[in-house]
């Protein structure tokens, strides 16, 4: 018996608009709207951008074995399953997709694994180190205890919680 064998993609989405809430630093705990995407319109941009640029084949090809698995609207991450045999083309879908529910932002692929174990490790260290970011622009102390220690807390279990 032969098992399906997965890629999993750890992207982040970098939103490039020029409005200042969009680009400022969010609360983890009410996340700016605009940026407030779901795995759904993820998934509907990734297949639009797949359709338009590898067609109906592309589309087949990738299009049973593609899901969103997850997505954080405070650090814009998302873990994205995949085929193994053609994950290429997810990620190319990925790398030329140019925006989102019409807000503008640049995917930027951190981490491509073969387990979801690596996703989620590399996606946790991701997620301390955008945490790490936005503490080191608000000018907080490192014993500081805010709102994204929680936030940290949440987002480990939930990515923990994650299952092929």
């Amino acid at each position: 018996m032969v098992r399906f064998k997965n890629r999993w993609l750890l992207v982040e989405f970098i939103p490039t608009s020029s409005d200042a809430s969009i680009l400022s630093i969010p609360d983890p705990v009410k996340s700016s709207p605009q940026t407030n995407f779901d795995g759904k319109q993820i998934y509907a941009a990734l297949k639009q951008s797949i359709l338009n640029h590898y067609g109906d084949v592309g589309w087949g090809s990738v299009g049973l074995s593609l899901t969103v698995k997850y997505y954080s609207p405070v650090t814009n991450i998302c873990i994205i399953r995949v085929g193994r045999d053609h994950h290429k083309i997810a990620r190319g879908g990925v790398t030329l997709l140019e925006s989102i529910e019409g807000i503008k932002c640049i995917p930027h692929v951190i981490h491509v694994s073969g387990t979801i174990k690596h996703a989620q490790l590399a996606a946790i260290a991701h997620n301390r180190e955008i945490i790490a970011r936005y503490r080191a622009q608000a000018k907080a102390p490192v014993a500081y205890r805010d709102s994204y220690d929680s936030y940290l807390e949440l987002s480990n279990q939930e990515i923990e919680a994650l299952q092929d």
